[in-house]
């Protein structure tokens, strides 16, 4: 068993230096596996987003922009890979605090660490090609003109993330503005903040310029709100949930400010009749379970050939039953609690209210009885669901799948479909042009051939429909960053010669 850490006291991170946020306020850090207070972090305010976006804009603007937004990438590089050693040192120590403050099993949150220092490496690399991307021609009719583009930061970044991967998703959004020559001002989620200020501490460490990276922990309407409506902040990336996302669309729409959005799923995953069951069983298993259930790209409608339901879904109940339900940083934990108890009752109200709609829970739905405390719910699977069901439409967001039957590769398709979201979907089946079928057929940014939930650093992320907009990671998480200036040029001796000259006399 991994042994427990020390929840650090800190404070806000603004300017390169540890403030106490400015009306003095703490919140709880709760252990949701023992539900004790472990810890505090600072509840900062409007007032201290106002000192760190001004931080953020003294930064970018220094030395008029040649200390950070218009040093080389390869400058900037430096800084993101000795980010990247500090955090591959520290890997144990930060996997422990990301699994006390969110549950995310010990084994996970390794391998989550593993993740975050190879995003700021890739995006270290990236920095250095914007290097040799900078003045590129651009092809013109006309001899006489000569085109070239620059890419440049798009300014001060508000930068707000989701509890789930706390230093992860932090990471996907800061690695890439800082490699553009952002300056930011991250507001991670109350409910899991504490990596995210060890990451101020690694700042301070690697001597990362002050004001670059800004860190403002707090609640949502407290401090994420007035971020995302500032009128110095020039983009706003937001990962969460689909309500909170219209919020902040609505905060930017008056300044016109650009945002991307990660939003919510219910992402389907299709298994045909010519599968290794139980090789389908445990992606489908791993693609709904995996980080307690709440991952946004979730693929928790399953959708099951009815020629082989009655035995896979048999042998799905018998794996569910067997994954170790546990306290996080127990040897061998696969499920872990769910975040808060604010999260717990809202899935218990989810699985009570499926239930009275005539749903059948097969297994799980409640509290391990090995386990007397902690946010933990049971690997739970649920059958006898109609698409109308409020657990076959909305995001469950917790250790909930949902099973539906189909017949026809169209039915599946259009049941895939029948969704206001469009982050993933998932096929498995042994027919390779099935599964190209499939892949084009399904409404979403990400699907996964014979699989569920992998998740590379190289690859774009994103969704469609109520899922959001933008693309993060891969070459497109760099230019969310980045505005295109084209510079043209008249190359010529002779007049432009549009206009008589006046005469001399």
């Amino acid at each position: 068993m991994a042994s427990p850490a020390t929840i650090p006291q800190r404070q806000l991170f603004i300017d390169g230096e540890w403030r106490a946020p400015a009306l003095g306020r703490r919140l709880p850090v709760v252990n949701p596996a023992t539900e004790a207070h472990i810890g505090e972090i600072p509840a900062g305010t409007a007032e201290d987003v106002e000192v760190a976006v001004a931080a953020a804009r003294a930064a970018l603007k220094r030395n008029r922009g040649r200390d950070w937004a218009r040093a080389t990438g390869a400058v900037r590089a430096k800084y993101l890979r000795a980010i990247a050693a500090k955090i591959a040192e520290k890997k144990s120590e930060l996997a422990k605090l990301e699994a006390l403050d969110c549950g995310k099993p010990y084994d996970e949150a390794t391998w989550d660490m593993d993740d975050v220092s190879g995003c700021f490496e890739y995006f270290a690399g990236l920095a250095e090609a914007l290097d040799k991307k900078q003045n590129s021609p651009v092809s013109l009719p006309l001899e006489n003109f000569k085109c070239y583009l620059r890419r440049e930061p798009i300014g001060v970044v508000g930068l707000i993330t989701p509890w789930n991967y706390p230093l992860l998703m932090a990471t996907w959004k800061v690695a890439p503005a800082l490699a553009a020559g952002c300056t930011a001002v991250l507001k991670p989620s109350e409910l899991a903040s504490v990596t995210c200020l060890e990451l101020a501490d690694i700042c301070k460490e690697v001597g990362l310029p002050s004001g670059v990276l800004n860190i403002v922990t707090g609640l949502g309407p407290d401090a994420g709100a007035p971020l995302a409506a500032h009128p110095d902040v020039d983009k706003v990336s937001f990962t969460g949930s689909s309500a909170t996302g219209q919020k902040v669309m609505a905060a930017a729409a008056p300044l016109t400010k650009p945002v991307s959005l990660e939003l919510g799923g219910k992402s389907p995953i299709v298994v045909f009749d010519d599968v290794d069951i139980d090789k389908a069983v445990e992606w489908t298993l791993f693609g709904c379970f995996w980080t307690n259930g709440q991952i946004c790209s979730a693929t928790s409608r399953l959708l099951i050939h009815t020629k082989i339901a009655k035995e896979f879904i048999e042998r799905m109940v018998e794996w569910a039953k067997n994954i170790k339900v546990s306290g996080p940083l127990e040897e061998g934990c696969r499920l872990g609690p769910v975040v808060s108890e604010g999260q717990y009752e809202k899935i218990k109200k989810f699985i009570s209210t499926a239930k009275s709609q005539g749903a059948t829970i097969l297994t799980g739905g409640v509290r391990p009885k090995h386990l007397e405390k902690g946010y933990f719910i049971e690997p739970t699977i649920i059958t006898d669901v109609s698409t109308s069901m409020q657990i076959w439409r909305e995001e469950v967001f917790g250790p909930v799948l949902c099973v539906k039957e189909f017949s026809t590769e169209d039915e599946a398709i259009e049941l895939a479909n029948d969704t206001h979201y469009g982050l993933a979907g998932a096929v498995l089946s042994g027919d390779r042009e099935r599964c190209q079928r499939l892949s084009e057929e399904i409404n979403a940014g990400c699907i996964w051939v014979n699989c569920s939930q992998p998740c590379f650093c190289q690859a774009p992320w994103g969704g469609n429909k109520r899922s959001g907009f933008g693309r993060e990671l891969g070459e497109g998480g760099l230019d969310i960053y980045l505005n295109v200036k084209q510079i043209t040029e008249y190359n010529s001796d002779e007049p432009w010669g549009w206009y008589k000259p006046p005469s001399k006399n």
